[in-house]
């Protein structure tokens, strides 16, 4: 199946969009086909500010309604205490808010952006979206992350290069309860690493310090850097580690 005929089969649909690259190629996409589509972003303590921002400027950019939902996933027990199953619990609460929301708006069918080469597995957060009959059109029809990179450069999206980026709340350990704070801290970290031009980088909270790590292309950068970096992260995380192990790509 091809992404043009899933949408001549399903003309009216609802694209969870989260402000990155695949969701955002989805819904060109879905506009490109002609179809009946609005955009919805579920807002979260879990979500940075600049990702509304970027879901915002791309859906204006591809002309498509997007409306925005607030969800607190922190108020759901089986969230803030974060076991190792967390994102089930927490895609599962955001999408029935997305899917009821996307019903009232008269669309009877909800898509995500996971695509082929994200590793479904019996991956928590994809079970809860199995579940839920939310549908994903990329992964269905064999369209990886480097086709959707370069058709998304080709058509001239502005987040085609965007690093992936995973939810705040994979920035704390499994086991530890997830507290606002906790959440501010990495957030706070993470924009002023980025305003210093780091990019593809994760701070991982770890007790009383931070691990920064970042790809083996910024390794001597960042460690040249640390006193420096530790210096200007010391309001916000106190103590900052480098991790010797460069971080890995999860995209193929």
């Amino acid at each position: 199946m091809t992404i043009p005929e899933f949408f001549a089969a399903h003309p009216d649909c609802a694209v969870a969009f989260s402000g990155g690259i695949d969701s955002a190629w989805l819904l060109h996409e879905a506009l490109r086909c002609g179809r009946k589509v609005r955009a919805y972003f579920v807002r979260t303590p879990f979500q940075p500010a600049f990702e509304l921002k970027d879901a915002q400027e791309t859906a204006a950019a591809l002309g498509a309604a997007l409306t925005v939902l607030e969800v607190d996933v922190l108020t759901v027990p089986q969230v803030a205490a974060n076991p190792e199953n967390r994102c089930y619990y927490c895609k599962r609460t955001l999408f029935t808010a997305l899917l009821a929301q996307a019903k009232a708006d008269g669309f009877p069918l909800v898509l995500d952006g996971s695509n082929a080469s994200d590793d479904a597995g019996d991956r928590p957060g994809m079970r809860a979206l199995r579940e839920l009959g939310v549908r994903s059109p990329l992964r269905e029809c064999g369209v990886t992350k480097a086709g959707i990179r370069a058709q998304a450069k080709a058509a001239g999206i502005a987040l085609w290069d965007k690093p992936s980026y995973a939810c705040l709340a994979t920035r704390i350990p499994a086991g530890t309860p997830i507290t606002r704070e906790d959440l501010r801290r990495v957030e706070e970290g993470e924009a002023l690493l980025m305003d210093l031009g780091y990019i593809d980088f994760r701070l991982r909270l770890r007790g009383d310090y931070a691990l920064f790590q970042v790809r083996e292309a910024d390794l001597d950068r960042a460690a040249a850097e640390l006193p420096m970096l530790q210096q200007k992260l010391r309001h916000i995380l106190p103590q900052v580690v480098l991790d010797s192990v460069p971080r890995q790509s999860r995209e193929s």
